[in-house]
């Protein structure tokens, strides 16, 4: 047992969120996702300089990539251009060199919308949810793409959240910072995405449901769906990682599995402090 609570057990991939471990089908997964090329990261932001508009370039020459069943966690200091790489990756501004692949496709001319229809699920920081929807209608927008029966889906996500089973009925509105945060995660899941993009999930939250909401997210990993994940909590955020992005000015900075920057001196000097 290591002394990492978040760590135990990572290598044992469930094929199912739900509690029926003898599916061999997980309907949060489509069929087929997440086989990369052999010499190909699933996902990866390659080489990406770009800024907002006709702004001054944030992200320079930034490298940020995911695997199946990963979870990959982009940290520094604030401004450093975190959520800047994740929002190039997802298509909400224009890099002007560099390239997104997804499951080794080149999509870098892609809308974000269309991203979405090629597998990525995105859950923004902030305005993630319909606040005057209830928790089940802001489920059933998230299958907004798919022309199937997605009943399963949504029952594997009240098995991920139960608290959000009790509050089907509820606005969304109403409910705390935490349980928001799994409407968002869960809305994404809904569409089946092949990677699932959460910009800081633990923002303003208790560091209870903090752990709780990463307890989630490896879950999450443990399908095979690759997890690339901007986050302010870093050292929390690097116990659970995979694989770690660590950004000053929109370069890359460090790059290393989550347990090698947390034993790095140099990381732990300057951004978590000591």
């Amino acid at each position: 047992m290591s002394d990492n609570p978040y760590q135990d057990g990572r290598g044992n991939k469930d094929v199912s969120l739900g509690k029926d471990s003898t599916s061999t089908a997980d309907p949060i997964r489509k069929s087929g996702a997440a086989k990369p090329a052999a010499d190909t990261p699933f996902l990866i932001g390659e080489n990406m300089t770009g800024g907002y508009g006709k702004g001054p370039d944030i992200l320079h020459d930034c490298t940020i990539a995911v695997n199946p069943g990963e979870i990959a966690v982009i940290v520094g200091p604030n401004g450093a251009g975190k959520s800047t790489g994740m929002k190039a990756v997802f298509g909400m501004l224009n890099i002007h060199t560099g390239r997104v692949v997804l499951d080794g496709e080149d999509i870098t001319a892609l809308s974000p919308q269309d991203r979405v229809v090629k597998g990525m699920g995105f859950v923004p920081q902030t305005s993630n949810i319909f606040t005057s929807m209830t928790v089940e209608e802001n489920l059933e927008m998230g299958a907004f793409i798919r022309r199937d029966d997605f009943r399963d889906t949504m029952a594997q996500i009240y098995d991920l959240f139960p608290i959000l089973k009790e509050k089907r009925y509820q606005a969304a509105g109403e409910l705390s910072g935490g349980q928001r945060q799994q409407v968002a995660v869960g809305r994404a899941l809904m569409t089946q995405p092949k990677v699932l993009m959460l910009d800081e999930p633990t923002a303003g939250v208790s560091p209870i449901v903090m752990d709780e909401l990463f307890d989630r997210i490896i879950e999450v990993a443990r399908t095979g769906i690759p997890i690339l994940m901007v986050e302010q909590n870093a050292r929390q955020a690097l116990e659970i990682a995979d694989k770690g992005y660590v950004l000053v000015q929109g370069r890359n900075a460090h790059t290393g599995t989550g347990k090698e920057l947390l034993a790095d001196e140099e990381v732990r000097r300057s951004f978590l402090g000591g």
